[in-house]
């Protein structure tokens, strides 16, 4: 099996940072929105590079959403930017009013997603965010999985157009995926090929699912491991030529089960070729105070449960 190597773990929040700064230099549309959280978006090389570009809203995410989608009508490119739970459970209706319905160019940057977060424990530790995002009709939804992806993603997502959720994390992950990486939206990429299981994660659980894959090998079994990048619009191609393979999968997430990527990879399998499907995500529950790594233990969402899903799906052939 490929073999990847960690360049040294980083935070995708500083992805997110490094992709706005180089978007800052070469694309004088886009502009920068904040609610009162710059140091923890990773938001102040542009800002000091170009401060004329930036608006500090303050603890208004609200507000901040409709003075986005104003914007776009000038022909400017905004990028929000607070935590996850902030850029949508508590602004949903202005994102569903304003920017979703008319389609605007809006750029709904969100860190600190997940338990991942930590210490800050449920009430900020947001599982529901993909559900909500992805309901919205031409919302593009993309959670990537490292730094060197997070900051290809800023960078491409300025050329879409239309409203899209970009999604990342506050630990630091290893990062693994090419520097140098061209990030096309809706397009999946085969990490890992494999024969008698396929593995589809999203974001934090992309490294896992490579560290169970080795697990796996080391005890005879054959993964594929895909990294679904983009969740909405879904590959739909590349999870279906690898369940043909494979004849199972196993999907992983750091969001609930409930409205998440496996749910979408369900519906997939559903319309056209249905194979048996475990889930590594959270059990519609909310999350709690602890390190991110004690969290990933206890809800499930590592490479031990992953290598755990693997096997039950496998016996279900």
């Amino acid at each position: 099996m490929k073999e990847y190597i960690n360049q040294g773990s980083q935070d995708t929040r500083s992805g997110f940072g490094a992709g706005l700064t180089h978007l800052g230099r070469t694309n004088p549309n886009v502009v920068a929105l904040c609610a009162d959280l710059i140091g923890s978006l990773k938001m102040d090389q542009f800002i000091e590079e170009n401060p004329e570009r930036f608006f500090q809203v303050g603890i208004a995410e609200a507000n901040m959403m409709g003075i986005a989608a104003g914007l776009t009508i000038g022909g400017k490119i905004p990028f929000t930017g607070t935590f996850a739970n902030f850029s949508t459970g508590r602004v949903y209706d202005q994102i569903r009013q304003s920017i979703a319905y008319s389609g605007k160019n809006v750029k709904i940057c969100a860190s600190h997603a997940g338990v991942t977060l930590g210490e800050d424990g449920a009430t900020h530790q947001i599982l529901e965010d993909i559900g909500l995002m992805k309901m919205l009709p031409g919302m593009v939804v993309i959670n990537p999985c490292d730094f060197n992806q997070t900051k290809a993603a800023t960078i491409a997502i300025a050329e879409h157009d239309g409203p899209v959720y970009l999604r990342f994390g506050r630990p630091k992950v290893a990062n693994f995926t090419p520097i140098d990486q061209k990030f096309e939206i809706g397009k999946g990429i085969l990490l890992s090929e494999g024969t008698d299981v396929t593995i589809v994660a999203t974001g934090h659980l992309v490294w896992e699912a490579l560290e169970a894959a080795k697990e796996l090998h080391n005890n005879g079994i054959s993964a594929e491991v895909i990294n679904i990048h983009t969740i909405k619009p879904l590959d739909k191609d590349i999870i279906l030529n690898s369940v043909a393979k494979t004849g199972c999968v196993v999907s992983a997430e750091e969001h609930n089960y409930l409205g998440g990527l496996g749910e979408s990879i369900a519906r997939v399998l559903a319309q056209n070729n249905p194979v048996p499907q475990e889930f590594i995500a959270t059990n519609d529950t909310f999350g709690e105070s602890g390190t991110p790594m004690q969290l990933m233990d206890k809800y499930g969402l590592d490479a031990k449960a992953i290598v755990k899903s693997c096997q039950k799906v496998i016996n279900r052939k």
